[in-house]
C-alpha cells in the first residue's frame, strides 16, 4: 500500500484497505475468500483507470512531484546496461543534482544524462531537490561533447523545479552556463533525444532538453514556471495555483497539441510511481524506436531537422 497518497487517490487508498483487511482476516481464519476478493480488486483497477484518465493540470503537477515516482537513475537501471557513471565538470566540482555516464541501449553505446532527485531528506539535501548548479549544467555539456566524439546518441532525461538560484550558483554563472548548453546542443553534431519523467521545470530544464525529439511521460508536467509561482506574480496569492496551471498549459497532452512535445508516453494505470518498472519498460521501447530512427539520418539532415523544428515553435497566427 502506498505510503504517500494525494487527494484525489483517497478512494482508492479505502478499497485498498479493504482488500488488505479481508487478506489479513482471511489469513488468520485460514479461509478461502478469493470470491469476495475479485469483486473488490476489479473495482479498485477501474476506478484507478477512471481517476487517473480526468486529472485536472494541478493533479497532474501533484502526480509530477510524488515522491515514489521513479528518477533518473531507476529508469537507467531498468532500462540501460553497463552504466558507467562519469563525474565532475572539470572545472568547480561534482553536482549530485545531475547524473550521467556511458551505457548501453540494446548493445548500443550511449550517454545518458539526467536530473537527479533524493528519496529521503538527507539525500535530497546531497542532491538538492534535483536543482542543479551551474557546474551540474557545465558537467552535462562535458559529457554530451564526449558522446559527439565518439558519435553516440545522447539521451536526456528531465526531473527537475528549476535550475538552482542560489547567490553561489548565480555567482558561478548559472545563466550563462544554461545558455551555453542551448547554443551546444542546437549544433551537436549527434542525436539527441529528452524526456521528461516528471517536472520540466524552467531554464533549468530546458539547459538538458534541447533535442531532436522530446518526449514527455503522461504525467509529467513542463513549463516556464511553477503553478504557485506563477499565481504569487500574477495575483499575489500562491493558492490561486489551479487557476495558474490550466493557463500554463502544462500538460503533455497541451504541449503536443502545441507542437512543443513529439510524442507522449502512457503511464501504469495509478501513474508511474505505482509500478516503476512498467513506467521504464515503456520509456525504454520509445527512446529506442526515436533512437534508430535518428541514428538512421545523415547528420547534416539531423542538424537542419532540429534547427526547422525549433524555429517553427512559436508562430503568430492572426485570424
Amino acid at each position: 500500500m502506498a505510503t504517500h497518497t494525494l487527494d484525489f487517490e483517497r478512494p482508492l487508498l479505502e478499497l485498498e484497505r479493504q482488500i488488505e483487511e479481508m487478506k489479513r482476516v482471511a489469513g488468520e481464519a485460514v479461509a478461502d475468500v478469493s470470491k469476495e476478493l475479485a469483486p473488490l480488486e476489479k473495482k479498485l483497477a477501474e476506478l484507478r483507470v477512471e481517476i487517473y484518465k480526468r486529472l485536472t493540470p494541478m493533479q497532474r503537477v501533484q502526480v509530477a512531484r510524488h515522491p515514489k515516482r521513479p528518477y533518473t537513475l531507476d529508469y537507467i537501471k531498468t532500462m540501460c546496461t553497463d552504466f558507467v557513471e562519469l563525474h565532475g565538470d572539470r572545472l568547480f566540482r561534482d553536482d549530485p543534482a545531475i547524473v550521467g555516464g556511458w551505457s548501453r541501449l540494446d548493445g548500443m553505446s550511449v550517454m545518458v544524462i539526467g536530473h537527479q532527485k533524493g528519496r529521503d531528506t538527507k539525500e535530497n539535501l546531497r542532491r538538492n531537490f534535483g536543482m542543479a548548479h551551474p557546474e551540474g549544467y557545465r558537467k552535462a555539456l562535458r559529457l554530451m561533447h564526449l558522446a559527439e566524439k565518439f558519435r553516440a546518441p545522447v539521451i536526456t532525461l528531465v526531473d527537475t523545479p528549476g535550475a538552482y538560484p542560489g547567490l553561489g550558483a548565480e555567482e558561478r554563472g548559472q545563466a550563462e552556463a544554461i545558455a551555453r548548453n542551448l547554443v551546444e546542443m542546437a549544433t551537436l553534431r549527434v542525436p539527441i533525444i529528452t524526456v521528461v519523467i516528471g517536472e520540466g521545470g524552467s531554464g533549468g530544464a530546458l539547459a538538458v532538453g534541447l533535442a531532436d525529439r522530446v518526449l514527455m511521460l503522461e504525467n509529467s508536467v513542463y513549463s516556464v514556471i511553477s503553478p504557485e509561482g506563477c499565481a504569487a506574480i500574477l495575483w499575489k496569492d500562491a493558492s490561486q495555483r489551479e487557476r495558474a496551471a490550466d493557463a500554463l498549459k502544462i500538460t503533455a497532452q497541451d504541449l503536443v497539441a502545441l507542437g512543443v512535445v513529439d510524442e507522449i508516453i502512457a503511464e501504469p494505470a495509478g501513474g508511474a510511481h505505482a509500478d516503476p518498472d512498467a513506467a521504464a519498460a515503456a520509456v525504454g521501447e520509445v527512446v529506442r524506436r526515436h533512437t534508430r530512427q535518428l541514428r538512421a539520418l545523415k547528420i547534416e539532415k539531423l542538424l537542419r531537422r532540429r534547427e526547422e523544428k525549433y524555429l517553427s515553435m512559436g508562430a503568430l497566427n492572426e485570424k
